[in-house]
């Protein structure tokens, strides 16, 4: 606890003094500079009670309803270019602002210019900040449903950089002492409003990948060194545990006789989620209420083809058992940030024609209860609540449908007749390119490997089997490659399907993705689901479906992205 506490404390320090602080800035020394003494202290406290709320629950409340990052820097532009109006023209401060003044005993009651009014602009601040707690964000994640930590990691991070930030606001308001006048209050106003416009603009995105570009490391992320050094990773790991029931796949047998099944355990509460889809009233359900029942927990996520792959199996089996006593329920735990939202999971739902239960697990808090480590994993619960078989993975489907059949006798249903019968189920090839990442963190076989940040690619020749290369301008982060300018994909790849996670561009609009195939537009006859006239529109942040061949081949592909559209993982079949 101690040692996670300081971390967070440190690192909090070190994040404001890295260059992601610059986006906010102009914006805290312009507000600081302006109204009462206690001002750069409201912004302070303000900042960091909305950056650990963010840390600690709003990220909950926000995948909850379906919003993402998006929706708190548009709150945070509101308020910035509203502030900086009102501070451009006192007598619309004076009215907007003494409401708020007067709900406090601090500051001034007449104009909201001492801590009350800095709370609000700190508290905007704190939305623009967050997004720099990136590897604290993800330690906090990890380690709060676990150890119940994350109230007093995410409060340390956030305290950390605070007192930075406000030795910073009161140097910038020392400066402006010397420098007095009405102008300087319009200047400032205009600095407020500048920051808004260019957050929506996402123009602070771009310098901070800009100024990443050509500062050392050390610079860039000083606290890089702390985050991955050996106590903070042991006691991380420690608090995360073992796998709970990591030995149950290997209890398995051969062929689809009934087997038998050992008692590994009593299977953990469903914990820390946030949505739950198909049930009644949207309701949560709980173990302990389905007591009596066979449960088969399966975690996934919808831009996984492994999973994608195992649901016709899960609908057929919910279809042919549930009136003999077996409830399925899918844990929805993501990999990308973007599969948190509550809009996306439901649109996957429907377009995959789920009819279970499905809860999101946005902070992995069920996927730490039950020490999970795989996409997709299946665990069956008997009707006593005891863990009793496992399976990690593809494949084994009649196994496992024999388990289920075995749990339900168990539980006194009568026979349950023929077997299921899944319907559109897919085989991939024995012999497939393994998948990669097109985020730095996770890459393989790029030749030359992506650098982080913005640069530009030449054209490959040839390339091994297997491999990858870019193309063009990209700005590569831990997660995705974005497409800048003119920028394409090649790879030298094997299988029967080619599927590719891809995000459309910013604001709302829709991206394109051109597949070529050996050199040509693709043919209709290997295009994938998701390719009309040899195009993708990418609209939605999904797994798309690229390369239908009749059968395993190799090929040479090209993918020319439009610029905004993000790509993230390639999966092969």
């Amino acid at each position: 606890m101690i040692v996670l506490v300081c971390f967070a404390l440190v690192a909090g320090a070190g994040t404001a003094l890295s260059p992601c602080v610059l986006p906010v800035l102009p914006a805290l020394l312009g507000a600081s500079a302006a109204g009462g003494r206690r001002r750069p202290v409201g912004i302070a406290v303000g900042l960091a009670t909305t950056f650990a709320v963010t840390i600690v629950g709003l990220a909950s409340v926000i995948d909850g309803v379906g919003l993402g990052p998006g929706a708190t820097r548009t709150l945070a532009v509101i308020v910035l270019i509203a502030f900086g109006v009102a501070m451009a023209v006192p007598a619309l401060a004076a009215r907007l602002e003494a409401p708020l003044a007067r709900l406090s005993r601090f500051g001034p009651r007449s104009q909201g210019d001492g801590f009350t009014s800095g709370l609000l602009v700190g508290g905007a601040l704190g939305f623009v900040y967050a997004p720099c707690a990136g590897p604290i964000l993800a330690a906090v994640i990890a380690v709060g449903a676990a150890s119940s930590r994350t109230v007093p990691v995410g409060i340390a991070f956030a305290a950390g950089s605070a007192l930075v930030l406000l030795a910073l606001s009161f140097g910038g308001r020392a400066l402006a002492g010397r420098l007095r006048g009405p102008w300087l209050q319009r200047a400032l106003a205009g600095v407020l409003v500048l920051t808004g416009v260019a957050m929506a603009a996402n123009l602070d995105v771009r310098f901070q990948s800009a100024i990443a570009d050509h500062l050392p490391a050390g610079i860039v992320n000083p606290t890089h060194g702390l985050e991955t050094s050996r106590a903070v990773s042991s006691r991380l790991s420690q608090l995360r545990g073992a796998p709970r029931f990591a030995v149950a796949s290997s209890k398995r047998g051969d062929g689809v006789a009934e087997p038998k099944l050992p008692d590994l355990g009593a299977a953990p509460e469903f914990t820390g989620t946030q949505r739950w889809f198909n049930t009644p009233g949207g309701r949560p359900l709980t173990l302990r209420a389905l007591r009596g029942r066979v449960v088969l927990v399966d975690f996934w996520t919808y831009t996984c083809i492994n999973c994608l792959r195992t649901l016709p199996y899960l609908e057929a089996w919910d279809a042919r058992y549930r009136d003999d006593g077996l409830t399925i329920v899918g844990v929805h735990s993501p990999e990308f940030p973007f599969e948190r939202g509550a809009g996306n999971v439901q649109s996957a739902i429907g377009r995959e024609g789920i009819r279970y239960p499905v809860a999101q697990d946005n902070q992995l808090a069920t996927w730490d209860a039950w020490g999970n480590q795989y996409w997709p994993a299946e665990y069956l619960i008997d009707a006593r609540g005891q863990v009793r078989e496992a399976h990690f993975g593809e494949g084994d489907y009649d196994r496992t449908e024999m388990a289920i059949r075995t749990l339900l006798r168990e539980a006194g249903s009568r026979d349950p007749g023929a077997m299921a019968a899944p319907r559109g189920v897919v085989h991939p090839t024995f012999e497939a390119t393994p998948e990669t990442y097109l985020g730095r963190a996770r890459a393989e076989r790029f030749d030359p490997p992506p650098q982080p940040g913005t640069a530009t690619y030449a054209e490959p020749g040839k390339l091994k089997t297997s491999h990858f290369a870019l193309s063009g301008t990209w700005n590569v982060g831990d997660e995705a490659a974005t497409a800048v300018g003119d920028a394409a994909i090649h790879a030298s790849v094997v299988g029967k399907d080619v599927y590719l996670v891809l995000g459309p561009p910013p604001g709302g609009r829709a991206g394109t993705v051109r597949v070529e195939l050996d050199g040509r537009p693709i043919a209709p006859d290997r295009a994938g689901a998701d390719v009309h006239g040899a195009t993708v529109r990418v609209d939605r942040q999904r797994l798309y479906h690229l390369v239908s061949a009749p059968k395993g081949e190799h090929h040479r592909l090209t993918l020319r992205v439009s610029p905004g559209v993000g790509a993230y993982a390639f999966t092969f079949g």
